[in-house]
């Protein structure tokens, strides 16, 4: 900001700009429900918050690839290519809702079952990340057109944008986990029927995913 003048210049407008729409974009995404929204409740349930949190961090692993690929596309998606990744989404949520239904059959009291470990939550968010259309329609159709407007009028407008959008991404993710794994300590007449809602949870977003892959081919 320019102290003789009192006011910010145009450049430091357009950079607030740029942070408060990553800000604003980062949050909406955060807590749209979807498969990795879902996969968060289900593990901070099952797991605890210690474990699940390395998790918020898989769109830091698979956004890189799918920002490139937007990047030299800026166009929608091929429609098999989005069949492919609901098809191959809604499978994989399947594997998951499965794995949540065997341990909310084995919990009881004095004998929950062994928890994931961290690294293994964060990757298997990642896959769930990575077979979701809607960070690649993101980037395609909003956030990759948006940082390349930010990057050619300014470089720091785009890095503004990309660290306000997956700063509030990860926080608001990370809340998300403290919620839910703060449901583990009521005991188990919550947080097992919470455990079994995440279950169909999961298994409806897999069929939806297949819905939508079968509407695509149609």
């Amino acid at each position: 900001m320019d102290l003789g003048r009192g006011r910010p210049s145009l450049h430091e407008v357009d950079l607030l700009t740029y942070v408060i729409i990553g800000i604003s974009y980062g949050f909406a995404a955060a807590i749209q429900p979807g498969p990795l929204q879902t996969f968060y409740v289900s593990r901070s349930l099952a797991n605890g918050w210690l474990r699940t949190l390395p998790a918020v961090f898989a769109p830091l692993i698979t956004d890189g690839p799918i920002a490139l690929l937007a990047l030299l596309l800026l166009s929608t998606l091929p429609v098999w290519f989005e069949v492919f990744l609901r098809t191959a989404g809604g499978l994989f949520l399947f594997y998951l809702a499965y794995g949540a239904f065997c341990t909310w059959r084995a919990y009881r009291p004095g004998n929950v079952p062994v928890p994931q470990s961290g690294i293994k939550n964060l990757w298997q968010a990642a896959t769930v990340n990575a077979l979701n259309p809607a960070p690649y329609l993101g980037w395609s159709l909003f956030l990759g057109p948006l940082f390349l407007t930010g990057w050619r009028k300014a470089p720091a407008d785009g890095i503004a944008l990309l660290v306000a959008f997956y700063g509030v991404m990860i926080l608001t993710s990370a809340v998300i986990v403290g919620l839910f794994s703060a449901a583990r300590s009521l005991g188990e007449r919550v947080s097992r029927p919470l455990l079994g809602l995440s279950v169909l949870a999961l298994a409806g977003l897999g069929i939806y995913q297949l819905w939508l892959a079968g509407k695509s081919l149609m």
